[in-house]
């Protein structure tokens, strides 16, 4: 009897350890078993839940693939969800970059940005060039919205000239410096002049820097600058002597205009630098020719460079008196 308890008691010892083992396990997550066995995969992202298949996750050399086939250590709640703690904001994107390849991105910025993040994380390659794709054309789309700068004083107008690389076409528009009455056809002139600057800002942005000063002596002046330095001006304003008062009109060369600023593109990336730049743009071609009216001025800068100066109608002598009735000429 003795024996057979001994034996009893023997066998009950050496099976304890086998009851208690289990009920261990039970209570605790499972770790790092990976999911090669399985096609289904139950995903906890942040508490937002996804549910696709382990062909879905493995189409990269991702982080995903990694958990999947048991290389990555992963936790798996006793519902078996595989849990990770990470923000689900996103996590369906990438889901669905695995599935389509391609999916479409957020225009917003941040939103952009946090994506690039998440796709970071998981090391899905192809979702983190699409993002850098589409962060270059948001740049280069932020890059070609017109900046006009606005003078306030002659120290940052100079500054700036003096500091820019490219050409600098400005505006003078500043309509309250003006002592006397404006011409019927001034007031459209000015307006005219303004819509040119403007169409010019869209068909040269950045290639030329483009400056719009309300606060100079003029009333509608262009100037053109290469190099730092002034080298053309067109006038449009000019004073009209009249029997009885003086009056300003303001004239609207678009022509002229439009061809100092193609002048002003050979100093570009500073090619007006070489030796036959400054000829280039200082010598009027046979095709090119002052316009009815139109004056042009030379004025030394120092030493051979000059700056062209076109003064449109310059001090016109007359009244716009109608047809019949007389107009008088001063000298």
């Amino acid at each position: 009897m003795s024996a057979e308890a001994s034996v009893g008691s023997h066998a009950a010892d050496s099976a304890q350890p086998d009851v208690s083992q289990p009920a261990f396990h039970d209570s605790d997550p499972l770790r790092n078993r990976g999911l090669l066995g399985s096609k289904y995969v139950k995903l906890n992202v942040g508490g937002s839940l996804h549910y696709t298949t382990v062909q879905t996750l493995s189409k990269e050399d991702s982080l995903l693939r990694s958990i999947c086939n048991g290389s990555t250590e992963v936790t798996i709640d006793s519902e078996g969800w595989v849990v990770l703690d990470r923000s689900g904001r996103h996590f369906g994107l990438v889901l669905n970059f695995l599935r389509d390849g391609s999916v479409p991105l957020p225009e917003d910025h941040r939103e952009l940005d946090e994506v690039l993040k998440e796709a970071q994380y998981y090391r899905v390659q192809g979702l983190v060039q699409h993002c850098l794709s589409a962060m270059q054309k948001q740049k280069d789309v932020f890059e070609s919205v017109c900046r006009i700068p606005m003078i306030t004083s002659a120290k940052e107008e100079q500054k700036m000239i003096a500091t820019c690389r490219k050409p600098v076409v400005k505006l003078q528009n500043n309509r309250g410096n003006n002592k006397y009455s404006y011409t019927s056809n001034s007031d459209d002139n000015l307006l005219k002049n303004i819509e040119l600057f403007d169409k010019l800002v869209l068909r040269f942005n950045g290639r030329v820097l483009f400056v719009k000063d309300v606060l100079g002596d003029e009333i509608c002046c262009w100037s053109f600058y290469g190099e730092g330095r002034k080298i053309a001006e067109v006038c449009c304003t000019s004073i009209v002597y009249a029997t009885e008062k003086k009056q300003t009109k303001v004239e609207f060369p678009e022509a002229r205009i439009f061809e100092e600023t193609l002048n002003i593109l050979i100093y570009e990336n500073n090619r007006g630098s070489g030796p036959g730049g400054l000829h280039l743009l200082d010598s009027r071609g046979p095709g090119s020719s002052l316009g009815a009216g139109q004056s042009e001025e030379e004025g030394a800068v120092g030493g051979d460079r000059r700056v062209r100066r076109i003064h449109v109608r310059r001090h016109i002598m007359h009244d716009e008196r109608g047809p019949g009735q007389q107009t008088v000429y001063k000298d």
